[in-house]
């Protein structure tokens, strides 16, 4: 800054202050004050005047020019391009489903439309997040045919990882492929092994099929016939393939585990033409009770599922409420369950089950209205009284569709936890310090101290307007919490140094307190 040169002379009081102005810390929100007014007036003139690029003064970027002050407009145009504004999480889920009109409860039709959309028996069109799996499996069954050869391959996995529906979808696309290269159609024998009356049972259903006319002597088994069959060259009656779909493979575990080992062994013979599916929950059930099948180089090829995540649940669910031509569910409510899901099994029947839950709620929900509405009608008339509107829409609001709080309900009715029990009985003033903790916790840090965990509380208190405890109080609630598992606090000689961790996942508590509107809000 150039050094103020001060004429000979007195100084007059004007000069001083101006001086004094100059050198003060003002000087820089006086200048920005100014700057913003001078914006102000350019942008005023600027209408009529053409902006002039050769002009001495400095130019600014639109994007500088915007953020160039604190008190600066922002117009909705910037370089002739619209500014566009970053939406929020929830904003960004609710435009993922296309706006469809509210459904009618008291609709019959609509309502056993919707059950029947999340019913486990009802199949989807087209069955998501399981190409991967449904490709190999295609694959290998297409080799095989091509090669004319047997094989064997297990499909394991978690209970309802969409297992057996995907190898519904297999076999279909299986047939079709075949019709089309025009490939002899497999003989098909797709069975559920917990309707056998007897574990060697299974050999007499798959001779049944592959020779209709073939009658089993007393001297001679279903599993002899088919291993002699299987040993000798190809008879012309012989030359179609037979594909064996097993599901609950593991259901023929006998002590010997002779039945399972022949099963897999009748697709290693040399000439046989048979491809085994088996479908079982056991992820490890080759390895456990088929060790010999390794040894004599037969071992199959296994497909495992995955648990379906977060995402893949929320997109399953939106695929069978797509086809609804209306609204059913609030987008955060379905997006809980699916978190929930995931998180305790990955279970896409807990899904569907939980979701018609939350709509059993919300019927309930609605005869209660009803009779609310009935109640004040005859109040009403009996005073010779309209209905307010204001009554009217607080009773009305919002009950024809699945909200938050009606498939938090339906899921801690699913998942009954003794921690969400317990978070769920406790005082609201311990409800609220565990609310602080999530809050306080949700980034990298997993501890705090008591002092910091009472200043979260009080600040949570007072912005809900709801008087806050002491601190002997608090700390009172800490230990409370630590006797019940949820806390564990340390060891300090001063109380407010104690270091605060939990002992319970976050997302417990978060579940536990998702049905009360205030702790809604708190957490969100």
């Amino acid at each position: 800054m150039p050094s103020l040169i001060i004429p000979s002379g007195e100084v007059t009081e004007t000069e001083k202050r101006s001086i004094e102005i100059q050198s003060s810390p003002l000087k820089r929100r006086l200048r920005s004050h100014s700057t913003t007014l001078d914006e102000e007036e350019t942008n005023t003139t600027s209408i009529s005047t053409p902006l002039n690029l050769n002009s001495p003064e400095k130019w600014k970027s639109p994007r500088k020019s915007i953020n160039s002050s604190p008190n600066g407009k922002i117009n909705g145009v910037c370089n002739g391009s619209e500014i566009r504004l970053v939406k929020s999480p929830r904003k960004r889920l609710a435009n993922c489903f296309a706006e469809k009109p509210k459904w009618n409860l008291k609709d019959s039709a609509q309502m056993s439309i919707v059950k029947e959309a999340l019913h486990v028996s009802s199949a989807p069109l087209a069955i998501v997040c399981r190409e991967d799996e449904q490709k190999k499996v295609f694959e290998f069954c297409k080799t095989s045919i091509q090669e004319g050869r047997g094989g064997s391959l297990y499909v394991c996995g978690c209970p309802g990882t969409g297992k057996t529906l995907s190898m519904e979808k297999v076999k279909q696309n299986l047939l079709d492929w075949v019709k089309e290269g025009g490939f002899d159609e497999p003989n098909i024998v797709a069975l559920n092994c917990t309707s056998l009356g007897n574990t060697s049972e299974i050999f007499n259903k798959i001779l049944e099929v592959y020779q209709p006319q073939k009658k089993v002597n007393r001297t001679s088994s279903a599993l002899q016939h088919l291993q002699k069959l299987f040993s000798q060259k190809k008879q012309p009656s012989s030359k179609k393939m037979m594909l064996i779909v097993a599901d609950e493979l593991d259901y023929l575990i006998t002590k010997d585990r002779s039945v399972l080992h022949d099963l897999f062994m009748l697709t290693s013979l040399p000439f046989s033409r048979c491809i085994l599916i088996g479908i079982a929950n056991a992820l490890d059930l080759a390895d456990r009770f088929l060790p010999k099948l390794q040894a004599l180089n037969c071992k199959p090829l296994v497909v495992t599922f995955r648990a379906y995540s977060k995402d893949q649940i929320l997109r399953i669910l939106r695929q069978r409420l797509a086809a609804l031509p209306f609204d059913v569910f609030n987008p955060q409510a379905l997006e809980l369950c699916a978190r929930k899901v995931a998180a305790a099994s990955g279970d896409m029947r807990k899904a569907l089950c939980v979701c018609r839950s939350a709509i059993e709620m919300l019927e309930e929900e609605l005869r209660d209205t009803n009779s609310t509405m009935n109640l004040v009608q005859q109040e009403n008339t009996s005073l010779a009284q309209p209905i307010s509107p204001a009554t009217e829409f607080l009773v009305k609001q919002e009950t024809n569709i699945v909200r938050v709080d009606h498939m938090a309900i339906a899921l801690s009715r699913t998942f009954k936890s003794t921690i969400v029990d317990i978070i769920q009985s406790l005082p609201q003033h311990q409800q609220i310090v565990l609310c602080s903790m999530v809050k306080l916790f949700r980034g990298s840090k997993k501890d705090t101290t008591v002092g910091e965990l009472n200043r979260s509380y009080i600040e949570l208190c007072k912005s809900s307007h709801i008087p806050p405890a002491g601190f002997l109080e608090t700390s009172n609630m800490c230990r409370v919490l630590s006797d019940q598992g949820i806390l564990k606090i340390g060891q300090s000689k001063d109380d407010r140094s104690k270091r605060v961790t939990l002992k319970v996942d976050e997302a417990d508590i978060t579940f536990a307190l998702q049905g009360i509107r205030f702790f809604r809000n708190c957490l969100q």
